[in-house]
């Protein structure tokens, strides 16, 4: 349990930020001066496993692990979350956290992810966040607060440049080419790190992965595509084309709203300098951009901390 010494010797107020993603689920709290108290994480979670019964029990066990965590270290009177795949019609998320955190429900926000990982990159109307995770998307918010975007449509239909698509990318090369040269991928980097991941290089193996995982699971098969760019041409083709695909993201933006500065934000945008360089060298050079190792968390948590501080100013 970590005191917080005060003046009057009472507890600060604090604000929750969650930050849900498919490969990890982070948290931190915030106190209402903004100063990030502690934070953490937990394994992934995504809004679309609430439409089976087994996917609310795992996002439940999740969140009641999270929860158990912060409690640990102080009461939070406000939530803000963001959740990746949340379609803005699921009050069964917010009652969930409010429950756990033995809140009004009232007290508690629940979004997309986007949304609060635009916010860590620019005020509305500024600028163009290009976000890479197991997914991918481009967010713009309008000055009036409108969300518009590029992508985000999912990874069995595209999400191009995200992790789960690269890990598609590498195994899909890989099988192509044991239909044409069996045993080849004893002699290819990239082949032999991602079996490894895989536990072995039987075709089952990769079958059960692909079709048995869920897409955080996929997606981390990124990893050892990265790992392997310095020796196998391949990898480093396919981490190239991921930066071009997210570039395609940011400039379908331009092309309909005009040009503004670019962010790159996203754990999979950060596996390997090759995905950021490739992006740049596909945008104007008159567009700014800029990569950002994003916090979202902790600006939930700044935000849910300014309305608990309303809260608290109200009792």
């Amino acid at each position: 349990m970590i005191s917080f010494p005060t003046a009057n010797n009472t507890l600060p107020v604090l604000g929750l930020g969650i930050d849900a993603g498919g490969t990890q689920t982070r948290w931190a709290l915030a106190t209402v001066d903004g100063v990030i108290v502690a934070d953490g994480a937990v394994e992934g979670l995504s809004a679309l496993q609430m439409s089976s019964d087994a996917g609310r029990a795992a996002v439940h066990a999740t969140f009641a692990r999270l929860c158990q965590t912060v409690l640990a270290v102080g009461q939070p009177r406000a939530v803000v979350a963001g959740l990746t795949g949340f379609g803005g019609d699921d009050v069964v998320l917010a009652q969930t956290l409010a429950t756990l955190l033995a809140l009004d429900a009232a007290h508690v926000s629940v979004g997309n992810d986007i949304d609060i990982a635009y916010r860590d990159s620019f005020a509305p109307g500024e600028g163009y966040l290009v976000y890479a995770g197991t997914g991918s998307i481009a967010a713009w918010i309008d000055a009036a607060g409108g969300f518009h975007r590029a992508g985000g449509r999912g990874v069995l239909l595209d999400d191009g440049g995200g992790g789960y698509w690269i890990a598609r990318e590498a195994l899909r090369h890989i099988w192509r080419r044991e239909d044409e040269v069996p045993g080849s991928w004893q002699s290819s980097p990239m082949a032999g790190a991602v079996f490894a991941q895989l536990g072995g290089s039987d075709w089952s193996l990769s079958r059960a992965f692909m079709y048995g995982q869920d897409r955080g699971a996929i997606g981390r098969l990124a990893l050892a595509v990265a790992a392997s760019a310095e020796t196998d041409p391949l990898a480093l083709d396919i981490l190239q084309r991921a930066g071009q695909e997210l570039a395609r993201l940011a400039l379908a933006l331009t092309a309909r709203y005009g040009p503004r500065p670019v962010v790159l934000a996203g754990r999979a945008a950060q596996l390997h300098p090759a995905i950021v360089a490739a992006m740049r060298a596909a945008l104007p050079v008159s567009l700014m951009m800029e990569q950002k190792v994003g916090r979202s968390h902790e600006a939930a948590a700044k935000l849910a901390a300014r309305t608990a501080g309303l809260y608290a100013g109200k009792d």
